[in-house]
């Protein structure tokens, strides 16, 4: 299933990204491989800090059966790149 988010005005500490608490499966500061992986709000929180880049783009994949979330960002000199997120280990590549 693909899901695709755009995201508008969305600033550095991930404003305008929907809440889901229980998404995750755990508390938000358990790493994410001991709680069942991370939430799309968190993958894109954690990235836009690594980075210090905006996300303007998000979608969530699956990927032989596992969650992988595709990010695109974009720094304040207009640089884009798109970065992919494992959403069992929290693992950027």
């Amino acid at each position: 299933m693909l899901v695709t988010l755009l995201a508008i005005a969305c600033g550095a500490s991930g404003t305008g990204w929907a809440k889901d608490k229980d998404r995750g499966g755990g508390r938000r500061d358990d790493p994410p491989a001991q709680r069942g992986g991370m939430s799309l709000d968190e993958a894109v929180q954690m990235v836009q800090r690594r980075f210090n880049a905006r996300v303007v783009r998000a979608e969530a994949r699956s990927d032989d059966g596992r969650t992988v979330y595709r990010l695109r960002l974009m720094n304040d000199e207009g640089k884009v790149w798109t970065v992919q997120v494992d959403a069992q280990s929290g693992a950027v590549y």
